[in-house]
Formats: structure tokens, sequence, C-alpha cells
């Protein structure tokens, strides 16, 4: 091997244990940060919706109501959904407002109504702890990102890797062509999916209609 390939592949190598040991250490201190919270929910949701937007509104309201009893929220901890969860959590309770952000070079800061936040690079070991100790899901309009969440979510219920938890959508119109996709194209034209795998979330208008079944939900005894 020419010298130059060997130093060349002993710096590679030397780069995978930088990162295996980075990421090592985000999954313990992400635990060790989780670990300090109670009756934990977690609400998903664009970055990008404005303060004046209606779904941004009822995520502040849900954040409120939850604040109000007893739950701590814990949200990404950036802009829009995220800070409007944030905001009406810690306009009841400062505590219970907890964020989980990434590190990217646009779009994302940490919102001001965060009191406890845990910063993360990678964004599968963030995804893991937002999943790893809450005992219902919100997800209110988003993205790629809301998206990818979502199916996380109901994809580790359905395999039986995570208890059968709350796992809500809110917002009926935004989420429709998405249930009729399932229901019409995974369901009925190619049988992927089971007709019981549409029963593992529930779909609403309102933070009044989540919270019905955030009541519901108990304490985490699988992940």
């Amino acid at each position: 091997m020419h010298p130059m390939e060997q130093k060349l592949n002993l710096k590679k190598m030397s780069d995978i244990t930088w990162r295996i040991f980075r990421i090592m250490s985000e999954f313990v201190e992400g635990f060790q940060f989780l670990s300090q919270f109670k009756k934990e929910v977690t609400i998903f949701g664009s970055a990008r919706l404005s303060p004046q937007n209606k779904w941004y509104k009822e995520a502040e309201k849900l954040g409120k109501l939850l604040a109000k009893s007893g739950y701590t929220v814990i949200t990404g901890g950036g802009p829009g959904i995220m800070e409007a969860a944030n905001k009406g959590t810690h306009s009841v309770d400062p505590k219970k407002s907890i964020g989980i952000n990434i590190q990217l070079p646009t779009e994302q800061r940490t919102n001001p109504y965060v009191t406890k936040s845990k910063g993360f690079y990678y964004f599968f070991t963030r995804k893991v702890m937002l999943a790893a100790s809450a005992q219902s899901y919100i997800f209110f309009p988003g993205g790629f990102g809301t998206a990818d969440e979502f199916f996380e979510m109901i994809t580790l219920v359905q395999t039986k890797k995570m208890q059968k938890l709350p796992v809500i959508l809110v917002n009926k119109k935004f989420w429709q062509p998405l249930i009729s996709w399932m229901e019409n194209t995974l369901i009925k034209e190619y049988q992927t999916i089971s007709p019981e795998d549409v029963k593992l979330f529930y779909v609403v208008n309102t933070a009044e209609e989540a919270m019905k079944y955030i009541k519901k939900s108990r304490e985490r005894t699988i992940f």
C-alpha cells in the first residue's frame, strides 16, 4: 500500500471512531437529560408556521392545557409549532417547557420559551430522544420531518417495539389526503398494511379533543 493511501485510511478510521464516540455521547447525555422529567408529551410540527397561523394558536392552546394538567411538554425546540407549544406551556409553568434541538445551518434556533434544552448534531439521535419517554405524541401540520417522525411512531407501535399509546394528528383537512392514501392505496390496492393499522392513531381538530386522548395515556413501560 502506498504511504499516502495508508495515511488516508488511518485518517478515515480516526474520523469514523470520533463519529462513533460522538453518537454514543449524544445518546448517553440525551437519556440523562430526559430522566429528570415525568408525564411527558411530545409535540411535532412545522418550524415555518407564524404566530398568526391558526394551528400555531392551537398548538399554543394545547401547551397551556397540558401544563395545567401537570404534563411536561417536549418539542424540537425550534420556531413555528414547536415555539407555539413551548409558549403555551411556559405561560403556565416554565419548568415544564422542554426543547430537544437540532443543529442546522438554516431555519432552526432554540425558541425563547424553552426553559431546559438539549442540542443534537445527528437527526437520528435527536429523534430517539423525542420518542424515548413520552406517553403521547401530537402531530400538527408539518413537512418532511414531521411526516418522518409520524411514520416512525406508528411503525414502532405497529411492530410492538413501543406500547400502544396516543398518536394524535391535529387538523383533519391537512392529514386527510395522507389517510386516504393509506386506505385506498396501501390497504385496498396493494394490501401492504392491514385495516387495523389506520386505527393506530387519532385525528382531531382542536386542542381540547387532543386532551381527551392524552388524559387516557399512561407512563411508558416499553420503548
